[in-house]
């Protein structure tokens, strides 16, 4: 008799507070969930009704972070009644991380600063297999830059700010899984995708644009290589991630697609423009305005960027992209 579908009594549930979709789960569903995780890992690990629970539970926590319910609805849920399996059959409630991982696949704001201030490393940390392919890196900050969640992407890197400074360097240049990303690291991503503000986050805050992945591929490479494949697409966005990488390249910069521009010269001024060309091939130095903006951003400490961009000396129009994130 308790799984009938009756009427909640009144004045026990508010429509205008829970999303009517999720509200089923939570009468209907949650109720005939197991209480206590000892119960569930009791059964065997093919058990069908373990499973079963398991995928119901699992099911209804990620519609609530994609509905948007709130947070404290979603912390009972995540601590106490939300399942997953792990690997070897195990039962395990969400871990901060693989909750963080919903709220930035969903972009739930509010649940993404929560967990990050209130479990800065956890929510950080390599989440379990069931929600990546490998151990070897946690994929928060690529996943923030595919997404394009740029909110989200300013937040985490402002958690980030209290790491030991080894630590926070190596979070930045995590690379990817070597099987399914290439060993990218995010900045390979936002060149890849095309994602101007998430690459000057990520160079602003000490991510580095020397690094490449399996291929032998850095940032720029990839970034050239899209140009050259596809030269009326994106134009605007490509040029401005450009300009963005050279104002935190270091001289002497090495990349590989450095022989195809002195191989096809005139095409590729045609594609970057004169000045971008002649600098990349080493045929000019940057311009007088580059190194005065390379200059005035290398003033600026990872841990006061972006917000310091508003206290450069520079007209509005002249910094490199309205950062404040306002809108």
């Amino acid at each position: 008799g308790r799984h009938r579908r009756e009427s909640p009594p009144p004045g026990t549930y508010s429509p205008n507070f829970f999303h009517r979709g999720f509200l089923l789960h939570w009468i209907y569903i949650l109720p005939a969930m197991p209480w206590n995780i000892k119960w569930l890992n009791g059964y065997s690990a093919h058990s069908s009704q373990s499973q079963k629970q398991c995928k119901k539970s699992s099911f209804a926590f990620y519609q609530a972070v994609r509905d948007q319910l709130p947070v404290w609805l979603l912390e009972d849920m995540r601590r106490m009644e939300a399942f997953h399996w792990q690997e070897g059959g195990k039962v395990s409630t969400y871990s901060p991380s693989e909750a963080l991982l919903y709220a930035l696949v969903h972009n739930h704001q509010p649940y993404t600063r929560y967990l990050l201030s209130k479990f800065p490393q956890s929510a950080l940390a390599i989440p379990s297999l069931h929600f990546s392919c490998c151990h070897s890196s946690a994929p928060h900050l690529a996943m923030a830059v595919r997404y394009n969640r740029i909110h989200i992407l300013l937040e985490i890197l402002k958690a980030i700010r209290d790491f030991p400074v080894c630590d926070r360097a190596a979070y930045l240049d995590r690379r990817g899984c070597s099987r399914v990303e290439g060993g990218k690291t995010a900045l390979h991503v936002a060149c890849e995708l095309s994602r101007p503000e998430c690459l000057l986050l990520l160079l602003g805050n000490g991510a580095s644009p020397c690094l490449s992945d399996c291929a032998g591929n850095t940032p720029l490479d990839l970034l050239l290589q899209q140009i050259w494949e596809s030269p009326a697409s994106n134009v605007r966005s490509r040029l401005l991630l450009l300009d963005s990488l050279f104002l935190f390249m270091p001289p002497g910069f090495h990349f590989a697609m450095k022989q195809q521009l002195l191989d096809d010269q005139q095409q590729w001024q045609d594609l970057l423009g004169k000045t971008r060309f002649q600098w990349l091939a080493g045929l000019a130095p940057a311009s007088l305005f580059v190194r005065s903006m390379q200059v005035l951003i290398r003033t600026i400490a990872p841990d006061q960027f972006p917000e310091a961009l508003d206290d450069l000396p520079l007209p509005h129009f002249l910094k490199p992209l309205d950062l404040k994130l306002k809108s």
